[in-house]
């Protein structure tokens, strides 16, 4: 039995093999970049049909290279990335952008909802808060700007409901995907009629719900030729790629944490039973119908690191030379805020700062200062995790609750000892370098195997791990100040 996953990236698309335990299967994949359209007022956006064809055409390429074992495919387990959405008209053509996670146009958009709703109440059902990365804010947004095309919007989905209406004429929406939409209700495990309401929406307008992962099969229309292979192959609907980036990495139990550095960054901690509410600065998204996350996310991780090796013309030799810089040595203050902020004050106005700049102030202090703020934010987030476990979740005193393992995944974050050794630092806690290097892509695959009955549970698969970066006391305390440092910077930009 194998698996096909599609990993819907921001930056990449991503097709590979895994077999009925979890493994990758070496030398088959499909790949392809992708180029977001960006624009000065924050604009972020991919072309939904663009998209379909690099997956079609990435799918294709993995088949090539599996050759005869293609024959033995059992299920397409597909992933992608939360909160993005395409308006879709009756004839189920694209009328608008995918409007990313990472736009931040819609201010007003938030700031309206805001004053019409509450914000505490909707994020208590939702698990969300009003944001510009969420789609009630984007849909809104879109109707200010393109008002003819909304008149003519029969649904709102995401890239990979759209990706399943183009292949099979129809689509399906999974309990993961809709748990990031900010129009989800987790107790009800169904839309919230609320949402729906101050939207101008009714259930009709989005994708149907798909409560256990029902696959689809029967590719038809101008792609059944070109994945004839996989026609009758069982597809099973998008999943959310951090709930798959936890389950790939091992961090399916809540002494697990996963920090995840990719293009964007989050925490996140998967529970099967409670209650699935988050404190508020956090949010609450699902894997499936029966397992939540808590966590908080970042729109600035990798792409900070990418900014600035780009913008200040550094050179290749980066890691040895941000290795032999101490900490906080440089005597700047970063807000990393380049795509807005997200957890845990959630200001999508929010834009980036260096303050401190003087002549000694060469390019590489500048990248430090930056990695390390991005650690700073994520040290803001495991403070709302730790207090949320220790508040009663766990059941248990401070005494009771057991220490928990930070995983580290992403490519960002793996790629670079030095980063992952700043994590250790700046939490004051060992950080664990996660060995599976496509963690949503196995992800996904193992909630494939799952869902096919080939797998008993999600915490019977292995899981590799390999360094573990142990914190310096002495830096940890040197950090904690710039924390305060950076903190007190964005109270006075701010407010």
């Amino acid at each position: 039995m194998l698996i096909l996953t599609v990993d819907i990236g921001t930056s990449s698309v991503r097709v590979l093999l895994f077999d009925a335990h979890g493994r990758s299967v070496a030398g088959v994949q499909g790949s392809a970049e992708q180029t977001l359209h960006t624009t000065p007022d924050g604009g972020a956006e991919l072309d939904a049909d663009d998209l379909v064809e690099r997956v079609v055409s990435c799918v294709e390429e993995a088949l090539q290279r599996a050759g005869d074992r293609a024959r033995h495919i059992a299920g397409v387990a597909v992933t992608t990335f939360w909160h993005s959405i395409v308006g879709v008209d009756a004839q189920g053509h694209a009328l608008t952008p995918i409007n990313l996670w990472a736009d931040t146009r819609s201010v007003r958009e938030v700031e309206e909802l805001k004053r019409r709703l509450d914000e505490r109440a909707v994020h208590a059902r939702t698990g969300c808060v009003f944001h510009t990365s969420y789609p009630p804010a984007k849909i809104l947004w879109f109707r200010r700007v393109l008002p003819e095309a909304c008149r003519r919007v029969r649904w709102w989905m995401s890239p990979g409901e759209y990706l399943f209406l183009r292949l099979f004429g129809e689509t399906r929406c999974s309990v993961s995907m809709a748990s990031g939409t900010g129009l989800f209700n987790h107790a009800r495990l169904d839309w919230d009629e609320e949402m729906l309401t101050a939207l101008s929406l009714t259930r009709d307008n989005l994708a149907p719900l798909s409560l256990h992962l029902a696959p689809l099969r029967g590719i038809t229309g101008e792609y059944a030729p070109r994945l004839h292979a996989l026609r009758d192959v069982p597809w099973f609907p998008a999943v959310g790629d951090g709930a798959c980036s936890n389950v790939g990495c091992g961090a399916v139990t809540p002494d697990r944490i996963a920090l995840m550095v990719g293009t964007s960054g989050a925490m996140r901690v998967m529970y099967e039973s409670g209650e699935p509410r988050a404190p508020f600065g956090l949010w609450c998204y699902r894997a499936d119908a029966r397992r939540f996350l808590l966590g908080g996310a970042l729109s600035n991780g990798g792409n900070v690191f990418s900014w600035m090796r780009q913008t200040l013309r550094l050179d290749d030799d980066l890691e040895t030379r941000l290795s032999q810089m101490p900490p906080d040595a440089h005597g700047l203050t970063v807000l990393p805020f380049l795509a807005g902020e997200r957890s845990p004050d959630w200001r999508g106005d929010a834009r980036a700062a260096i303050a401190g700049l003087s002549w000694n102030t060469e390019p590489i202090h500048i990248l430090r200062a930056g990695l390390e703020a991005v650690a700073y934010r994520f040290a803001l987030i495991r403070e709302l995790l730790r207090d949320e476990a220790f508040g009663g979740r766990m059941k248990g005193s401070r005494a009771d609750v057991q220490p928990s393992s930070i995983i580290a995944t992403g490519g960002a974050l793996l790629h670079s000892p030095t980063w992952m050794q700043m994590m250790a630092d700046v939490l004051g806690e060992p950080v664990v370098e996660s060995r599976e290097a496509e963690a949503s892509s196995r992800g996904a695959a193992l909630l494939a195997l799952e869902a096919l009955g080939s797998l008993p549970s999600l915490r019977d698969a292995s899981f590799a791990f390999g360094r573990t970066y142990e914190p310096n006391r002495a830096y940890h305390e040197r950090y904690r100040a710039a924390r305060e440092r950076q903190q007190e910077l964005y109270r006075k930009l701010m407010g």
